[in-house]
């Protein structure tokens, strides 16, 4: 008989503006029922520490240079999620996925580094912990994410949505998940695409008061410069690293855009991003072979229209463009509640991750579960 499992996830994206918390029922294969999403914005010390230090840490060597500031952060970060999990007054029985917040990631190097002690939390809460999800990939030759293909693939089955279907997530990073066969996770394919808010936000946060383009409002009233349009492209197209499969924000910059106004800046990244996005998702579903016939769009970036009406305009003619949440699903959440599925799996002993959708030699089992 199969176990159901209650699960708390606790995902703080590369906006790091705050804590999504999801608790979800599921037996970890292949069913799941929502029963709480909820979010937690970080209080301004700490939102402004995770992108001050996120500018100053571009290698592994400054993870060294700042450890002591990575610690002090990693503390606040920690009592927070452990604010947050009493606030929610679980019982003792749920699981608690802990992502933590990224502050720096290269598989190449391989390092994920997310900030918080799964330790620390669970002294804490005096709860059950599973933490540290992308080690075991990266050292199984795998890129560290993304990781929520297989949970994608739980929704489609859940919701009987029509496969081949893809997932496209925007969140700091844009990325993908195609779900081909409703049996075999080894069939998922996902990669990241490049980026999603990361270089909007960034421009928003250095040049204004606000933290993001609400509903795309900035990109609506500038003007695209064309010449630093062309210029980003052509960047773009002669970088390093093209076969990159997961990506950090740090991997991409706003440099280009120097000298422009706030709204002109916005309009001009909203479309550098959008064409970014259009093209790589094409030519993936594309080289794919696959009849795919909707995007399913989840993620922070989904609230932009601008930003999504520049996608569909870089899209192939026949990929219908759709709202996760026209299925139910709440798409502010899926990553929290991802994280939860992948907490009962990693307890479980059952792999989150795939040669094809991280690029990992062989399917990897996922966090550190430490039990209280």
């Amino acid at each position: 008989m199969k176990k159901n499992w209650m699960s708390l996830g606790l995902m703080s994206g590369t906006s790091g503006d705050g804590v999504d918390a999801s608790i979800i029922k599921t037996n970890g294969l292949d069913e799941y029922e929502v029963l709480t999403d909820k979010y937690f914005e970080y209080d301004s010390n700490i939102y402004r520490d995770i992108h001050s230090l996120k500018e100053k840490i571009n290698n592994i060597s400054h993870l060294e240079e700042f450890d002591s500031e990575l610690k002090d952060l990693e503390r606040k970060i920690t009592i927070f999620h452990a604010e947050i999990i009493k606030q929610l007054k679980i019982d003792d029985e749920t699981i608690i996925g802990f992502h933590g917040q990224t502050i720096y990631h290269n598989f190449k190097e391989k390092i994920s580094k997310q900030l918080g002690n799964g330790k620390l939390l669970r002294q804490l809460t005096k709860k059950n912990i599973v933490y540290d999800f992308r080690s075991n990939d990266i050292f199984n030759g795998g890129q560290g994410a993304p990781l929520t293909p297989v949970f994608h693939h739980l929704i489609a089955l859940q919701h009987n949505i029509e496969l081949p279907v893809c997932f496209l997530n925007i969140g700091g990073i844009s990325n993908i998940t195609i779900v081909k066969e409703k049996n075999n996770l080894n069939e998922l394919f996902s990669r990241d695409l490049g980026p999603g808010n990361c270089l909007i936000d960034s421009w928003v946060r250095n040049n204004s008061n606000k933290k993001f383009d609400e509903d795309g409002n900035l990109a609506l009233s500038g003007n695209k410069n064309e010449i630093i349009f062309e210029q980003a492209q052509e960047l773009y197209a002669n970088r390093e690293n093209k076969k990159k499969l997961s990506y950090d924000t740090n991997d991409f910059d706003i440099s280009f855009a120097r000298g422009l106004s706030l709204e002109d800046g916005a309009t001009t990244l909203t479309e550098f991003t959008a064409c970014i996005i259009g093209q790589e998702l094409t030519s993936t579903i594309i080289k794919s072979n696959s009849k795919i016939k909707e995007v399913l769009i989840c993620g922070g970036g989904r609230k932009n229209k601008v930003l999504l009406k520049k996608i569909e305009e870089n899209l192939h003619n026949n990929i219908n463009f759709k709202l996760i949440d026209d299925y139910k699903v709440n798409g502010d959440f899926v990553e929290s509640q991802a994280f939860a599925f992948l907490a009962v799996r990693s307890v479980m002993d059952l792999p989150i991750s795939f040669p094809n959708t991280t690029g990992c030699k062989s399917p990897s089992l996922g966090g550190k579960y430490i039990k209280y």
